[in-house]
């Protein structure tokens, strides 16, 4: 999706009404996010949408991108806010040799998930998602590395790397996990940000 170079269009200031509408989905599409969404998304900052081509919109607050969104599908974090927030955000892991492809924007695809340095969600994990106490969300990242529940086709998810501290790119699951490791062959995720994408070098000041 974002490949190219991108040349940064013009900011518009949104209404207070359309923030607050956007830091409800956010926390909504990514419930571990709430103890942080004051850190992120300060009530009384200035929240900028920026168009970009192939109808996508980046939202930026004091110069700083947060997350972006193809026409009404969902909103994904950028890759700063994932390297602020690592915690919050479902995660899969690639193995090393398929970094170099995801890095290029290639297809991700199940073989570097279902390989020795991937990790995909325990094979116990739980599909769906599951909650504990007063609504909180029983996710996270075990000791090995493996999600806490398994994630479905059409979910966001971040992607880790073997041997990487940072993330290295956000997208859409094109298949759940389930079935990546029952296949163990097919695209993983299509389209994605990526670490050196244009989205990536865009400069929002």
């Amino acid at each position: 999706m974002f490949k190219k170079e991108i040349h940064p269009g013009p900011k518009q200031k949104l209404k207070s009404s359309i923030q607050r509408s956007l830091r409800a989905n956010f926390v909504e599409t990514y419930p571990l996010v709430t103890p942080f969404i004051d850190d992120i998304m300060p009530k009384k900052a200035s929240l900028e949408q920026m168009k970009l081509p192939d109808r996508v919109s980046l939202y930026v607050q004091d110069g700083i991108p947060l997350f972006f969104q193809h026409d009404n599908d969902a909103l994904l974090p950028h890759l700063r806010l994932v390297h602020r927030f690592p915690q919050c955000f479902p995660t899969i892991r690639i193995d090393r040799g398929a970094i170099r492809f995801v890095l290029s924007g290639a297809t991700l695809m199940a073989p570097g998930l279902t390989s020795p340095g991937g990790r995909l969600p325990r094979p116990d994990a739980r599909e769906g998602k599951e909650t504990l106490g007063e609504g909180a969300p029983n996710e996270g990242v075990d000791e090995d590395g493996r999600w806490s529940r398994e994630l479905e086709k059409g979910e966001p998810v971040v992607v880790m790397a073997e041997g990487k501290e940072e993330a290295c790119a956000v997208g859409v699951l094109a298949m759940g996990t389930k079935e990546c490791k029952e296949k163990g062959k097919g695209p993983v995720i299509e389209e994605a940000h990526f670490l050196g994408d244009g989205l990536w070098r865009l400069n929002v000041d």
